[in-house]
């Protein structure tokens, strides 16, 4: 039997400055999600980190000149969803570390399985 309130968040981190193309990173992350029918993809935007091989440090600048905010988009749904999702991000670039957990939601939506159409 499948626990609604089980759920997984997919946490993927990157900078403000990554994009595809013309279009930002993390605003395909969130639109791609959405089309995956998803249950929900939040970008945040941190105010200083650093991480991956070079140890960058993003942070905001006087004047924001030179600006390249951290990034983390999350996603939450059901397991096999997220990973599914997961799946999909190798061919992109400019994706830092990426996270999976177990979440418990309390309050929400339905998993996308579960969700009418």
């Amino acid at each position: 039997m499948h626990d609604d309130k089980q759920m997984m968040l997919l946490r993927i981190y990157t900078d403000e400055s990554a994009h595809i193309g013309d279009k930002r990173l993390v605003d395909e992350l969130v639109r791609m999600a959405r089309t995956e029918g998803l249950a929900g993809a939040t970008a945040l935007r941190g105010r200083l980190g650093f991480g991956g091989r070079k140890g960058a440090v993003h942070q905001h600048h006087s004047l924001g000149v030179g600006d390249n905010m951290p990034m983390v988009v999350e996603i939450v749904d059901t397991e096999p969803a997220v990973r599914r999702f997961a799946g999909t991000l190798g061919d992109l670039h400019h994706i830092g570390l990426v996270t999976l957990e177990r979440v418990e939601v309390l309050h929400g939506s339905l998993p996308s399985a579960e969700r009418p159409k």
